[in-house]
């Protein structure tokens, strides 16, 4: 198990009537505002000897604070030799193409066989890093671009990017029915009341929203690109869904007996990000899957009699 980190800070008088969670990210940048956050909570968190649990809390600048931080534990997930597309990497992160059918995470029916499984194989040493260097994820039936950190001060800075939206993640996306024009879909996103198992647009979720321009039409389906500002679970689908042109082979939100295909035809074909070391802004592209490709190619032949 890892141990306990101790961290004393003394905040800078420019701090003055900030919050402690802000005020401490700024100090301790080695740490996420999320992190932090969680940390305060805890009561991991103390001033004069005495814990502060409200991340809100302001500031007058020039106190000090004592950190507790449990460093990160090696994760106990096994390493497989599962085979990984991989777009680029270096010694701070690296990019691959997930395929449709790969879960992210090990979980409830997925306890092995995942994403993470594959990148302990590929690079043990992530078993040091938080979610093995997983930041955000794709469903399992979504292929595409996913960014993994391979060290910490990488995966700070990549939480830190995800969380001021300045990753640029782009999808391609196949929707039924004819879709006119392009536009965006601004509506918070939470579990469904009902069904707990799948998202929906409820006033109590998360702010979300998604940027859609239309590629091409084929008047049973029409082919997008779709760009998030927001990351939330299932984003794409249950925006468009609401629409009333939900994703082609979608089985949570989809149509039965519509376009026949095995997942929801969504592809992550773009990713840019600032490289958390260098600076430099990269970006990424993957190619459609042949599977969309193919049902793209059918499409236009139908919509060409």
């Amino acid at each position: 198990m890892g141990g306990i980190q101790t961290i004393d800070v003394r905040l800078e008088p420019a701090f003055a009537g900030w919050r402690l969670d802000r005020a401490l990210a700024a100090a301790v940048p080695t740490l996420s505002r999320e992190r932090l956050k969680s940390l305060i909570r805890s009561g991991a968190v103390e001033s004069a000897g005495k814990p502060v649990r409200d991340p809100a809390t302001k500031v007058h600048g020039e106190e000090a604070f004592r950190l507790s931080v449990p460093e990160p534990s090696p994760a106990h997930n096994e390493a497989q030799d599962i085979p990984l597309t991989i777009i680029f990497e270096d010694e701070h992160l690296l990019v691959i193409d997930k395929p449709a059918g790969l879960v992210v995470h090990p979980g409830s029916g997925n306890w092995d066989g995942t994403l993470l499984n594959a990148l302990l194989h590929h690079a043990p040493e992530l078993a040091e890093i938080p979610r093995a260097g997983i930041v955000h994820r794709l469903d399992k039936d979504t292929s595409g671009l996913m960014v993994v950190a391979k060290q910490l001060s990488a995966h700070t800075s990549l939480v830190r990017q995800l969380q001021a939206r300045s990753v640029t993640r782009e999808y391609v996306a196949l929707a039924l029915g004819d879709i006119a024009i392009s536009g965006t879909v601004d509506a918070a996103i939470g579990r469904h009341p009902a069904h707990r198992t799948k998202m929906a647009i409820v006033t109590s979720g998360k702010p979300a929203r998604t940027h859609f321009a239309v590629v091409e039409r084929f008047g049973v389906a029409t082919l997008l690109r779709c760009r998030l500002e927001t990351g939330r679970t299932h984003q794409i689908r249950v925006h468009l869904a609401s629409l009333g042109h939900p994703l082609v082979g979608d089985p949570a939100y989809g149509r039965k007996g519509s376009i026949p295909f095995a997942r929801q035809a969504l592809h992550a074909a773009r990713l840019a990000l600032q490289h958390p070391v260098s600076g430099r802004q990269r970006s990424w592209e993957s190619p459609l899957p042949q599977d969309l490709q193919r049902l793209i190619a059918s499409l236009r032949g139908e919509s060409a009699q």
